[in-house]
């Protein structure tokens, strides 16, 4: 194990766990995810338990927990977009 601790890691981390909340605001609160690519959110995810992966098999740390939050709330935002998307495509067709 690697005992440094990336500042820059965690700061990007960080600025990623405070983006996705806004995202998943302003689905909750308007309910419409149309313009959402569920695509780039499985991307991220993919890239998120690539970094776990990493932190586990070569540095595990407490960051590894910020990749794990970070997963966890993207995983949140495309969950929404599949609990939306169906009735945006419905209102869409019915106006």
């Amino acid at each position: 194990m690697n005992s440094s601790i990336s500042i820059w890691e965690i700061l990007m981390l960080l600025c990623f766990a405070c983006s996705w909340p806004v995202s998943i605001v302003k689905s909750l609160r308007t309910k419409i995810v149309l313009g959402k690519s569920p695509i780039f959110m499985v991307i991220i995810i993919i890239g998120y338990i690539f970094g776990i992966i990493h932190k586990i098999c070569n540095d595990f740390d407490l960051v590894t927990f910020l990749y794990l939050f970070n997963l966890l709330i993207v995983s949140a935002d495309l969950c929404l977009y599949f609990y939306y998307i169906g009735k945006n495509k419905r209102d869409l067709l019915q106006k």
